[in-house]
């Protein structure tokens, strides 16, 4: 099982949820990382501009290509074509959505960079984390569900 942080807009997250959370798309620059994804591994919303984490889905298939227009890109032409599908885990409200940068200096990943420079472990669409950092991010959200903060 791997465990992925999937930067993206607010608006393509919130695509996804009127949809009923079953489809999530990557960019076409993402098929090495996407060829990896397996039905069980989990997604990590990272949403770009408010720096939060909205949710948690389980990928439930295999990667497919499928350029129907669906999700939205600032680049001309840009379809988001690798997809999997996906089942929601958490979904929190955007009253709810976690403040990366509470979370970020807790994480292993972000140890990579320098402590003033954490943000740029979130730039791309796409990045593999340890599992250590999905459970802290994953305990945050149910904390969040809960309002027990």
């Amino acid at each position: 099982m791997a465990y992925w942080i999937v930067v993206g807009s607010e608006e393509n997250f919130r695509i996804a949820q009127e949809r009923g959370f079953d489809i999530f798309g990557f960019k076409s620059t993402r098929r090495r990382e996407t060829s990896r994804m397996a039905p069980g591994d989990k997604l990590i919303f990272y949403l770009t501009g408010i720096m939060k984490f909205g949710g948690i889905a389980t990928v439930t298939s295999t990667v497919f290509e499928d350029h129907t227009p669906l999700f939205r890109s600032k680049k001309a032409g840009e379809d988001y074509p690798f997809r999997v599908r996906v089942q929601p885990d958490i979904l929190l409200s955007p009253e709810q959505y976690l403040d990366v940068k509470e979370i970020a200096p807790r994480m292993a990943y972000t140890k990579k960079w320098p402590p003033e420079h954490w943000r740029l472990a979130f730039q791309g669409n796409l990045h593999e984390i340890p599992e250590e950092d999905y459970q802290l991010i994953r305990r945050e959200m149910e904390t969040a569900l809960t309002g027990a903060r």
